[in-house]
């Protein structure tokens, strides 16, 4: 069997993707017809309008603002879960030294 590399992901910057979606917008062509232009998936153009839809609450769905302080708020709980659990075993072993003889 051969070695494989995992694919690298290519990064676009916010400008690309806005061009993009305005792009589709102001067209009226087909979404697969524009990536294959662009050299990108549809799919990941696909992804970009739809997320520009629920942005400018043409679509229901969590905003961009939204996705980024659902993923801090997430960052931030497992910080504080880890931090919870530190202190049990702690406070556990702290008790167990001071009831031992």
């Amino acid at each position: 069997m051969e070695d494989r590399q995992p694919r690298n992901r290519r990064q676009f910057t916010a400008e690309f993707k806005r061009d993009a979606v305005e792009l589709v917008r102001s067209s009226g062509r087909p979404i697969a017809e524009i990536a294959r232009e662009l050299g990108i998936y549809d799919s990941t153009l696909g992804n970009w309008v739809r997320q520009d839809r629920i942005d400018r609450g043409d679509q229901d769905g969590l905003t961009s603002d939204e996705q980024t302080r659902l993923r801090e708020l997430e960052r931030e709980n497992a910080r504080l879960r880890m931090e919870r659990d530190l202190l049990k075993r702690t406070v556990a072993f702290w008790v167990k030294e001071q009831s031992t003889p």
